[in-house]
């Protein structure tokens, strides 16, 4: 009790001392009793703030790249952390203390701890206050989800809209994660591009589009450069592209991103560059005038942009000049001849209407400016396009290639070039060697030129050529004389053909040539199709010493001259369809060179070329041969044609093979051991049985193996039985003519030797057949190759496919079947479909199968991923394309590739799918026509999106049924074609 008194009387003397005046001692008091009162609420106001702060400073560090954060920012999350640390360390005294209520008794601890929570707030307070500042400013430092520029108006339903929708359209496809759109240059890749980067459907799409055009002379460190700065991105050091990736990965990770790539020359590995790999939600659109680019930077769509068409080229123009292209005919007249000078290029055209536009519509000032088009007007535009243009030329890796594309200026602007006749060309001229389709795949890679639609020819574009014949005028040793289709009543004047070392006169209207023209540079001349041209002066050939290739075919001429034979080194001669031709010099054998003769639909015989045995490629037609025992006596001729490797006969003027003259060709053709190629109508299966059996150029291709010969490749196509055609050519009903192709036609059951060739097919046809109800009755192990299979007439096949015994995926590889007027066709497949069968399929057209029920049978519409194109016409017992019988609980998901529906006179069908809604997420063009029951589609307002047109007649479009639904209604009619 003592110490106890003696320690209150200290405190109670330090007191008085200390706070002599009342008045400090009770304020002292007071001021400790508040902080003691207000403890818990100090504790929570704190507590609460600080919680505050901590969720702005994460939210700042998560949100923000630490490559964009400044330095004051970086100091202020370090202040953040320390105040962290003492905001946690009075918490747990608070804690502390209220679970040792004891603690909180003694007056001064308690009132200390609730003043230094009181003065923290006000820390933490500042720091927030600082902090949301801060925020504020690094907001305004992120990147807009789009960078806004004003692309070039897009015409709707033009075809760069079209394009555009077809991105946006692949965009949407969760599984489609890269996109190449390429063509060649001023087709308006960089207008689609743009107006991607500014899509409605993009920006809901994606958070962040990153929009790059790719420089020639590019750098991966460079292209990081160009993104960071888009992402307002601070770079690691500025040659670390590792650090650099690291950087863009962790910002693009968390976010759904578009990256446009423009103007890409080289392949990108965009691993290296934004470690792409890692971010799901990345998608890539990429530009470039080389589809090998694409193909190395794995895209997985493609969208060719090709030149606009003439009406779309003069619809653009019209659009661009407004008003003043109708102010006189004349003025109109002028505005097609521009629009002729651009080529189907966007870029030109609009260069061009950018002019004649401020012209108004002075109609001299129009004429005036067209005359001086070339010359001076807008020079800038074309030189523009024409440097660039000359870029492509420039990158190509070879003179080879460079050869070959200049080559092409031979033909005429746009003219569809058959492209075997061209690669051969290349061949006979020494350009290339077997790699010509390879060369050719890559000019149109990198649209230098353009394929046509059914894959026989490619064409140049006028800009292009004018390009290549700008490049030949500034090369001495390269002189093109080229005036194909210009109408030409008189050939050029001598002193034009003796500075030409390539000469191209086609399709013009010469009936004569010049006596003797000096042409000793000259290396190829091109004189085909001239039906007015019945005779060629006698001494004309003599100068000619260097000509590789004399193209003649079409012409009117009876005979060749002796001169011909001065052609030492010539080695391809091109006389097919010259109908009157029945002479040739008699002397031919002096053409020691020759490689390469074509004679088909001559009326030259074999025996005026048997001399020619060093012959490698030779075309004649059956008549040829002679007529009746004719024939026979020309036995013996085929076979002295030793070093054949390439051999074709033709069937023309309805003429057949006379009887066992079939079996005495078919042996002389089977002594041919160099045969690489092969085209050939044999009669009888009992004549394709003695090819393959004696033919030792057969029996290396088939078994893989030859001591004599290192390469085995050899292609065919073959014909079995009498055609009726009057002129045999198999090559023309196949996409590619490297394919080899079997027809059988009038045949009857399953001979071993057809199912021998099968096996060896990539396309196959089968007409007029008896004896089978199945295709698979060729045994589904011979068709293990095949791409196209095409049934005509087989009145006895019930089904295409029995899957009954079958244990895999068969037909994996068939893209295209077509099945015509098979009567008693009841199915597609019967029994069970196999994971892997018809995965690759894209078209299927059934015409005139009165008989067949069911399309889709149980299970193999889910095989059916790429089925891009479904044609069903003159079937008279479909009632459903779908049948909901035979496809219960099918997924909503199935067709996903389906983008044309054509149904033509299908009496009885009443529904496409009355099951629940698929999506028909590609489905674009719908034709209907004359199916008077079909009353409903199968369309909501949820799918088909990207349906374009729905074709077909007014009268079936007003008895469909909507079930009241209007706006379903309002929305197809939008995109009815109806007549």
């Amino acid at each position: 009790m003592a110490l106890e008194a003696a320690a209150g009387a200290a405190v109670e003397t330090t007191v008085t001392e200390v706070y002599r005046d009342g008045r400090s001692l009770l304020i002292w008091s007071g001021r400790k009793f508040g902080y003691r009162k207000n403890l818990k609420r100090n504790h929570e106001d704190l507590m609460q703030k600080a919680r505050e702060l901590w969720e702005l400073r994460n939210g700042i560090r998560e949100g923000i790249s630490q490559n964009r954060i400044r330095p004051d920012t970086t100091e202020w999350m370090a202040n953040v952390e320390m105040n962290e640390s003492e905001v946690i360390e009075l918490d747990t005294k608070y804690n502390d203390r209220k679970n040792h209520p004891w603690k909180l008794f003694r007056f001064g601890k308690g009132a200390s701890l609730s003043k230094d929570m009181a003065e923290k707030y006000k820390q933490v307070l500042s720091l927030w206050e600082e902090g949301k500042r801060k925020r504020g400013v690094l907001d305004a430092e992120l990147p807009k989800r789009v960078v806004g520029i004003c692309p070039a108006k897009i015409e709707y339903k033009s075809p760069l809209h079209k394009h555009v929708e077809g991105a946006v359209h692949f965009l949407e496809d969760p599984e489609i994660k890269r996109i190449g759109i390429w063509g060649m240059v001023g087709t308006g890749k960089t207008t689609i591009i743009e107006n991607l980067n500014t899509h409605d459907n993009i920006n809901k799409m994606f958070d962040i589009v990153i929009r790059v055009t790719v420089p020639k002379e590019w750098s991966e460190v460079g292209l990081q450069q160009k993104i960071m700065r888009r992402l307002n991105l601070n770079m690691g050091g500025p040659t670390d592209i590792e650090e650099n990736t690291q950087i863009i990965f962790e910002e693009l990770k968390k976010k759904k991103c578009l990256i446009l790539l423009d103007e890409v020359c080289h392949p990108i590995e965009l691993k290296n560059v934004i470690g792409i790999h890692g971010i799901q939600d990345c998608k890539v659109v990429l530009a470039s005038r080389d589809l090998g680019i694409c193909r190395e930077m794995d895209v997985d769509e493609t969208i060719n942009v090709k030149p606009l068409s003439s009406d779309e080229a003069f619809n653009m123009f019209k659009e661009k000049v407004g008003e003043f292209i109708y102010s006189t005919p004349r003025v109109l007249q002028v505005g097609q001849l521009v629009v002729r000078e651009c080529g189907g290029l966007p870029l030109l055209i609009d260069k061009f209407a950018k002019t004649f536009k401020r012209m108004g519509g002075n109609v001299q000032h129009w004429r005036d400016a067209q005359g001086s088009l070339r010359n001076s007007m807008n020079k800038e535009g074309m030189d523009a396009v024409l440097e660039r243009l000359e870029f492509c030329y420039n990158s190509l890796d070879s003179d080879a290639k460079k050869d070959c594309f200049l080559y092409c200026a031979l033909y005429s602007e746009e003219c569809e070039i058959y492209i075997r006749c061209l690669v051969e060309y290349w061949r006979v001229e020494g350009f290339i060697d077997n790699n010509g389709h390879e060369i050719l795949s890559h000019l149109i890679n990198v649209s230098l030129l353009e394929s046509s639609g059914n894959k026989k020819n490619v064409k140049m574009n006028k800009v292009l050529r004018e390009m290549a014949l700008k490049i030949l005028s500034e090369t001495e040793h390269l002189r093109f004389l080229a005036k194909p289709r210009e109408g030409l009543h008189e050939p050029p004047n001598p002193e034009e053909w003796q500075q030409a070392s390539r000469i191209s006169l086609m399709d013009n209207e010469l009936h004569s040539l010049p006596e003797t023209p000096d042409c000793r540079d000259l290396v190829t001349l091109l004189l085909q199709r001239y039906k007015n041209l019945v005779a060629i002066p006698e001494l004309f050939f003599t100068s000619m010493c260097c000509l590789r290739v004399l193209d003649l075919h079409g012409t009117g001429i009876k005979s060749l001259p002796s001169s011909l034979c001065n052609l030492i080194v010539l080695r391809g001669l091109y006389l097919n369809s010259c109908n009157h031709l029945v002479g040739l010099p008699t002397d031919i054998e002096a053409l020691k060179q020759l490689e390469v003769l074509d004679i088909r639909g001559t009326k030259l015989n074999l025996c005026q070329i048997r001399t020619l045995a060093w012959l490698k490629f030779l075309r004649i037609s059956l008549s040829n041969f002679g007529k009746g025992s004719h024939t026979q006596n020309q036995s013996g001729y085929v076979s002295s044609f030793v070093s054949l490797e390439e051999f074709r006969i033709d069937i023309d003027s309805s003429l057949q093979w006379c009887a066992g003259n079939g079996n005495i060709i078919t042996e002389e053709v089977a002594t041919l051991k160099k045969l690489t190629s092969l085209q050939f109508c044999f009669p009888t299966v009992q004549c394709l049985e003695i090819f393959i059996r004696n033919s030792s150029a057969w029996k290396d291709f088939f078994n893989g193996t030859s001591p004599a010969r290192e390469d085995l490749s050899f292609t065919f196509q073959f014909a079995v039985g009498y055609h009726s055609l009057t002129c045999f050519q198999i090559l023309e009903s196949f996409d590619d003519p490297s394919y080899n192709c079997l027809e059988v036609i009038n045949g009857e059951g399953m001979n071993p030797v057809i199912l021998k060739v099968l096996a060896k097919t990539h396309a196959f046809r089968l007409i007029n057949h008896k004896g089978v109800s199945r295709l698979s009755d060729f045994g589904i192990e011979n068709m293990n190759d095949l791409f196209i299979c095409s049934i005509e007439g087989c009145n006895e096949i019930e089904t295409i496919i029995n899957g009954t015994g079958i244990t895999k995926g068969v037909l994996e590889y068939l893209r295209h079947l077509q099945v015509n007027n098979v009567l008693e066709l009841e199915s597609i497949w019967q029994g069970p479909v196999h994971a892997g069968s018809l995965t690759r399929l894209r078209t299927l057209t059934l015409v005139k199968c009165p008989q067949l029920k069911r399309i889709f049978s149980n299970g193999m519409i889910q095989q059916l991923s790429k089925l891009e194109d479904l044609r069903v016409e003159e079937c008279d017992q479909i009632e459903e394309i779908i049948m909901e019988s035979e496809n219960n609980g099918l997924e909503s998901n199935q067709l996903p590739r389906l983008k044309t529906l054509t149904l033509l006179n299908l009496k009885t069908l009443t529904s496409i799918w009355g099951g629940d809604p698929l999506e028909w997420r590609s489905l674009q063009v719908i034709e209907i026509s004359k199916c008077p029951k079909l009353k409903r589609l199968p369309f909501n307002n949820d799918n088909a999106t990207k349906l374009r047109s729905i074709k077909g007649q007014r009268e079936w479009w007003e008895a469909l049924e909507w079930k009241d639904d209007a706006a379903i209604e309002q929305r197809l009619e939008s995109l009815c074609i109806l007549n």
